[in-house]
C-alpha cells in the first residue's frame, strides 16, 4: 500500500536521489565499455568466441538474476549495491591483467554477477525508501533520471576512452574502469535504508530472525517471490510486461553499429549516428514525470510508437532513418521505467527485490531469444529487415492492450480501472 503525506521531507529526499544518480552514473562510466569487442579481437578472439562470451553473459545474469534477488531481501540491499561493483570490477581487472579467453570468460561471469546483484535490489530500495517518505508516486520520474544517468556514464565514458586507450593503452582503460566501479561502491554506502527486518509473523522473517542458519530465510524469501508472481494475476502480467518491453530494444541495440554502417557511412560516423540514438534514450528517461499518469490507451500508443518508429527507421536504409530509431529507443526507454513502476506498485509483502529480480530473469530469457533470432534474420535478410521484424512484439502488445482495454469495457468494467489494469 502507498501511503502518502502533505510534505516530503527534502533532506531526505534529496539524499536518496542523488545517491541513486551518482550511482547510476559511476556504474556505466566504464571506459572498457566501447572497446572491449575491439579489446577481444585484438587479443585473438574469432567472432565465434566473442559471440559465446556474450552468451556466457547473459546465462550468467539468468543464473544469479533470481538467488541474488531474494537474497536482497534477506539482507541489507545497500549492502549488495556496495558488493555489486567491487564484483564487477574484479572482472575488468582480470581481463586486462590475464588477456585471454578464459580471463574473459570468468570476467563475464563476475560482470554477471555484479549485475545481478543490483537488479532488484535497486528498484526495491528505492521504492521502499521512496513509500517511507510517502512519495512512491515520484518513483517513476526518479528511476527515469537515475536511467539518463546512467546513459550519460555510457557517453561520457566513449568520449574518453579513445584519448585514454591512445596515452595509456588497455591497461589504462581498465584501470580507469575498475576505478569508476570503486568509486560506485563509495557512492553506494550513502544509500538510505530503514527496512524493517521483516513484516512479523512471516515465514521468511521467522527463520531470518530466530534461526541461525540463514539459507532458510533466503529459501523462504525466495519462494515467496515465486509463489506471487505464480498467484497473483496483476503481478505476473506486470513481470511479462516489464520483460517485453525491456528486452527487445535491449538486444537490439548491440546491433545498431552493423545497422549503422548498412545506411552506407563510414566507421568514423557510426558513434555520431548511435549518440543520436543516446540522446533519444535520455529524452525518453526523462519524460517519465509526464507519462507516469497515463493509463492503458495512452501506454499502448507509446508502444505502438516504438515499433513503427523501429520498423521505419531500420527500413529506410538511410542515416536519416536514425533519427526514426532515437524516437524508437527513447519511447522504448519511456515505456520500459512505466512497466517497472507498474510492476513495484503491484508487489506487495517482503518479497519486493525477489519479484522485481524475476522479471530481470525473463527479461534476459526474451534477450537471448531475440539474439537467436535476429542472427538468423540478419543472415538471411539483413539488419534492415532484422531490426523491422524484431519491433513486431511491441506492435502486437500494444494491440493486445487495446483489445483487453475494450474487453473490459465491454463486460462493464470502470473505465479508470480498465485504463490502470491494462498495463
Amino acid at each position: 500500500m502507498i501511503h502518502t503525506i502533505p510534505r516530503v521531507p527534502g533532506p531526505a529526499l534529496r539524499r536518496l536521489t542523488t545517491t541513486l544518480y551518482g550511482y547510476a552514473f559511476l556504474s556505466d562510466l566504464v571506459l572498457l565499455y566501447p572497446l572491449y569487442v575491439v579489446f577481444f579481437a585484438d587479443t585473438g578472439l574469432s567472432v565465434g568466441q566473442i559471440s559465446s562470451l556474450f552468451v556466457l553473459w547473459s546465462a550468467a545474469g539468468i543464473l544469479f538474476e533470481v538467488p541474488s534477488g531474494a537474497w536482497a531481501d534477506v539482507v541489507s540491499r545497500r549492502l549488495l549495491l556496495c558488493l555489486a561493483p567491487l564484483v564487477t570490477a574484479g572482472g575488468y581487472a582480470l581481463w586486462v591483467l590475464l588477456p585471454s579467453y578464459p580471463a574473459f570468460a570468468v570476467g563475464f561471469l563476475l560482470w554477471g554477477a555484479g549485475g545481478a546483484l543490483v537488479s532488484g535490489a535497486l528498484e526495491a530500495l528505492v521504492w521502499t525508501e521512496l513509500d517511507r517518505l510517502g512519495a512512491a508516486d515520484r518513483y517513476a520520474r526518479v528511476l527515469g533520471r537515475a536511467r539518463t544517468a546512467g546513459v550519460l556514464g555510457v557517453v561520457l565514458s566513449g568520449v574518453l576512452a579513445g584519448p585514454v586507450l591512445a596515452a595509456g593503452g588497455y591497461p589504462a582503460v581498465g584501470a580507469a574502469s575498475v576505478l569508476a566501479c570503486l568509486l560506485a561502491t563509495t557512492v553506494a554506502a550513502r544509500f538510505p535504508e530503514h527496512r524493517a527486518p521483516a513484516a512479523a509473523g512471516t515465514p521468511a522473517v521467522a527463520s531470518v530472525v530466530a534461526a541461525d542458519d540463514g539459507d532458510l530465510g533466503w529459501w523462504d524469501t525466495l519462494r515467496a517471490g515465486v509463489a506471487q508472481v505464480r498467484t497473483r494475476p496483476p503481478v505476473r502480467s506486470a513481470v511479462l510486461l516489464v520483460a517485453v518491453v525491456a528486452a527487445d530494444w535491449g538486444a537490439l541495440d548491440e546491433y545498431t553499429p552493423l545497422l549503422a554502417l548498412d545506411t552506407g557511412v563510414g566507421p568514423r560516423a557510426v558513434p555520431l549516428l548511435l549518440l543520436l540514438l543516446w540522446a533519444g534514450v535520455t529524452v525518453g528517461g526523462l519524460l517519465a514525470p509526464m507519462a507516469e499518469r497515463w493509463g492503458g490507451r495512452g501506454y499502448a500508443a507509446l508502444l505502438g510508437l516504438v515499433g513503427v518508429a523501429l520498423a521505419g527507421g531500420a527500413l529506410l536504409r538511410h542515416p536519416a532513418g536514425f533519427v526514426l530509431l532515437a524516437v524508437a529507443f527513447g519511447a522504448a526507454q519511456l515505456a520500459t521505467v512505466l512497466a517497472d513502476a507498474r510492476l513495484q506498485a503491484r508487489i506487495t509483502g517482503d518479497s519486493r527485490a525477489t519479484v522485481t529480480s524475476l522479471a530481470g530473469m525473463a527479461t534476459d530469457l526474451l534477450i537471448i531469444g531475440t539474439y537467436a533470432g535476429y542472427g538468423l534474420l540478419a543472415t538471411v535478410f539483413g539488419n534492415a529487415v532484422a531490426f523491422a521484424v524484431t519491433a513486431v512484439p511491441y506492435l502486437v502488445l500494444a494491440l493486445v492492450l487495446v483489445l483487453l482495454r475494450r474487453t473490459r469495457r465491454a463486460v462493464g468494467t470502470p473505465v479508470g480501472v480498465a485504463a490502470r489494469s491494462s498495463t
